[in-house]
């Protein structure tokens, strides 16, 4: 299995698809990192040679991509920020709750997680007539 940036690509992939396996690399960046490295998207992962996967991570380090680590941190950074200054998406990422505007009454089960049934408890007496 090759490595790009110590993440390991699926070798059996084709070498644009098998870049997105980076974290935050998408399929328009990873267009991009083959153009720059001139290198064809239909190749294998497998088939590439070392000079290749060299080429592909100084396209990634020359492209100023924020990639892995530091942009789960930046994301991480945000949302700890718009929960200190309590905005609405904050308290919505705190609470639990869908932030893009999307309905809870029905469906948002992604966010709200599985159902909690609220019922009645019954007096285990109830029947026996005993108070």
């Amino acid at each position: 299995m090759a490595r790009i940036i110590g993440v390991e690509i699926p070798p059996q992939k084709r070498i644009d698809i098998a870049l997105r396996y980076i974290y935050g690399i998408g399929p328009t960046n990873a267009k991009e990192v083959l153009a720059r490295a001139k290198i064809d998207p239909s190749i294998r992962a497998k088939d590439l040679t070392e000079q290749q996967l060299s080429q592909i991570v100084h396209a990634i380090q020359d492209g100023k991509y924020v990639i892995e680590g530091d942009l789960r941190r930046e994301i991480g950074m945000n949302l700890k920020r718009m929960q200190g200054i309590k905005c609405y998406r904050g308290v919505r990422h705190l609470r639990g709750l869908p932030v893009r505007g999307q309905r809870t009454q029905t469906n948002a089960r992604t966010r709200k997680g599985p159902r909690k049934t609220v019922g009645v408890v019954r007096n285990p007496g109830a029947k026996t007539g005993i108070h």
